[in-house]
């Protein structure tokens, strides 16, 4: 927001100061890029700790794709995938002996290679959060970790997955290690010996986060998958989200139902928003789902609706109970509720303009935004996460945002997601990711995605709404704070909280907009 703040009120010097006499905002000084919110104060490095078998990986990808999901640039380094590229090809356990001095010293320089991965990826890609994902099983390497991070400026927080439970490390193997590189075209049975015997060689060296030595690191201790947990010096805000979202995460097999409601009597119409019922189209949508659900034999299923019309009536065909979350209400369209599309062109070409530039971060007037929905919907991931199966009725812009965090879809592919009405996404968790089946219910219905194109846009005046130039000086200040004159320089520097003078910077960007 400060910066915001300072480019919006330094606009009328800057005019004054380089002369520019073209426009009042001097294109030569505008921001090239909208800022990225920054969550952390300084970077931090979230550093797993186990042997293997026991999570660490499908930890690292969850904790990924969540704080990318809610804004947080994140990037994970696997030391496992660095090692991978320096030996080609894998023989065996004997590798990873610790008596085995050239594949330890090949293993250094692989974490070595990392390390200075997440530095350049801090420095230079202005990321703010490193999943460093190994074993890190000795005292030593952590050291050496610490003093990397100590040296560069970064927080390091932690992450030790330990699991004493044979069968579930068993199911680990199975889930994951059939799957890794190293055993591609192996016997099913020589490899679960040899990586048994991989975990052996941990072993000899391993040593677990003390309590007591290690009591000034910032630390999660995760035993038997969530069993039970212990936390120890969170640092600040990151952390404490890292915190929670780990305690929430679970490895039961379950699935989760992901459906739009019925066809509305306003998509009937081409419009936006709104509480409409359903159209009889989408009456007979909800009667199939409700034969498609009891089809599909779930046991202890939940179902979720929003706050309108059109979900609640969706899931009363059911017949069973269901939970009502404001949460799951769609996007707010603020002024332009009910509009059709080409209304709000011809009415608000300014605001259409702008949404067509970053439909992400665009927020609709006395509205939302999809990355405010994001945040909206954050408890809602969270709850998901604690449950086995769940039926959750929504709508398009929800289903988008959730569908999203489970594929791991990054902010600018969200918005053009394809969710079409009558159609049931099952997303299965699996190891490493999310398994998606589409169950069209052969029930027609209109078609609400609207494309992404690429017009190209000549000259940068096009892109910048007419409402920000230099004969309507502080307009746009008048119409959202209301205490400035036209033409008339700032008497008190002043900006609200979320207003729509946040999306400035990315109103007059130089690459060419996308078309919705």
């Amino acid at each position: 927001m400060n910066d915001y703040f300072i480019v919006l009120n330094s606009f009328y010097w800057l005019d004054l100061a380089c002369g520019c006499l073209d426009s009042f905002l001097c294109r030569d000084m505008l921001p090239k890029t909208a800022s990225v919110p920054q969550f952390c104060n300084s970077p931090t490095m979230i550093v797993m700790v186990g042997l293997p078998a026991r999570g660490k990986t499908y930890i690292s990808k969850k904790l990924t794709r969540y704080l990318n999901w809610i804004g947080v640039p994140t990037k994970m380094f696997n030391v496992g995938q660095y090692r991978r590229e320096a030996v080609k090809i894998y023989k065996n356990f004997e590798f990873f002996k610790t008596d085995n001095e050239e594949a330890m010293r090949i293993r250094k320089a692989c974490a070595s290679a990392a390390l200075k991965d997440v530095s350049a990826y801090f420095s230079k890609e202005q990321g703010q959060v490193a999943v460093f994902d190994a074993t890190n099983t000795t005292r030593e390497r952590r050291a050496v970790i610490n003093s990397f991070a100590k040296e560069k400026g970064y927080k390091v927080f932690f992450v030790e997955s330990i699991c004493d439970d044979p069968e579930i490390i068993a199911e680990n193997i199975k889930q994951v290690k059939f799957g890794s590189p190293d055993y591609v075209d192996r016997d099913i049975d020589d490899a679960m010996e040899d990586f048994v015997q991989r975990i052996e060689c941990y072993k000899a060296n391993y040593k677990s986060i003390d309590d007591e030595k290690d009591r000034k690191l910032s630390y999660i201790k995760i035993f038997d998958v969530g069993s039970r947990y212990l936390v120890n010096r969170v640092q600040d805000h990151i952390q404490s989200r890292i915190v929670y979202y780990l305690m929430n995460i679970h490895v039961t097999p379950r699935s989760i139902y992901l459906s739009r409601h019925g066809e509305s009597e306003l998509n009937l119409l081409g419009r936006i928003g709104g509480d409409s019922g359903l159209s009889p189209r989408g009456q007979k949508y909800a009667n199939a789902l409700a034969t498609f659900i009891k089809g599909q034999k779930i046991s202890d299923l939940k179902v979720w609706t929003s706050h309108m019309k059109r979900t609640i009536q969706t899931a009363e065909a059911l017949g069973v109970p269901y939970e009502q979350w404001k949460a799951l209400n769609e996007i707010d369209a603020g002024v332009c509720e009910e509009l059709t599309y080409e209304e709000i062109q011809e009415n608000l070409p300014e605001e259409f303009a702008l949404r067509d530039q970053d439909k992400y971060r665009y927020r609709y007037p006395k509205g939302e935004s999809y990355e405010d929905l994001v945040h909206r919907l954050e408890p809602v991931i969270m709850e998901l996460e604690r449950q086995e199966n769940v039926l959750v009725v929504c709508h398009q812009a929800v289903m988008r945002c959730l569908l999203a965090y489970f594929l791991d879809k990054p902010a600018d592919e969200l918005p053009y997601l394809r969710c079409p009405l009558h159609t049931v996404l099952k997303l299965t968790p699996i190891a490493y990711g999310c398994k998606v089946e589409p169950f069209f219910l052969n029930i027609e219905a209109v078609n609400t995605h609207r494309e992404r194109t690429a017009p190209q846009i000549s000259n940068i005046r096009n892109r910048v709404p007419a409402h920000i130039s230099r004969h309507q000086t502080f307009d746009i200040v008048a119409v959202f704070v209301g205490k400035y004159k036209r033409n008339s320089p700032p008497e008190k520097p002043s900006l609200l909280w979320g207003s729509p003078v946040s999306r400035l910077p990315s109103a007059v960007e130089s690459c060419s907009i996308d078309h919705h």
